[in-house]
């Protein structure tokens, strides 16, 4: 079995979601890495590296940096943009805006969004999370249990959208 060395979950995204990883590499690797670099040699240029805490904390980012680069290129590289709605727009499917409404008729509206995208709004739920696996292919009128760390929770689709 071979193990996917990236954060594992599914390989979608929005548009959004999308150019917002990209955004993110861009700026490591043209601004910050190269900023980093400059100050790692310009603290190295000073003589002992052992009690050199400039020089310690630069190459220990400079790890973090690469480290981050080398997962981003990983995850864009496998990354499948989905910028079209489904043709069976009546079902929830990645994109949707789903509201649902508890047996206290608390409703809360989410949208299904990849696993690099939920924690960018107020709403977004992971496809892979609980919640967002239960979503996945209900219609309007449909009920669902989500198991929570308190318990199950019974919720019912009351609207289907996509933007």
């Amino acid at each position: 079995m071979v193990r996917n060395r990236f954060r594992p979950g599914s390989k979608y995204a929005t548009p959004e979601g999308a150019r917002r990883l990209q955004a993110e590499l861009d700026e490591l690797w043209r601004v910050e890495r190269p900023a980093v670099t400059r100050a790692v040699a310009e603290a190295a240029a000073m003589g002992d590296r052992s009690e050199n805490a400039e020089y310690i904390y630069g190459k220990r980012r400079l790890r973090e940096i690469d480290r981050r680069v080398r997962f981003l290129r990983g995850r864009l590289d496998g990354l499948t943009v989905v910028s079209q709605p489904p043709p069976d727009r009546s079902r929830a499917f990645f994109g949707a805006w789903v509201t649902v409404e508890d047996a206290r008729g608390l409703s809360r509206r989410h949208r299904i969004v990849g696993p690099d995208e939920f924690d960018r709004e107020p709403g977004y739920v992971s496809m892979d999370s609980p919640l967002g696996r239960a979503l996945l292919g209900k219609r309007v009128g449909d009920e669902i249990e989500v198991k929570l760390p308190g318990g199950v929770q019974a919720l019912a689709i009351t609207a289907i959208e996509y933007e």
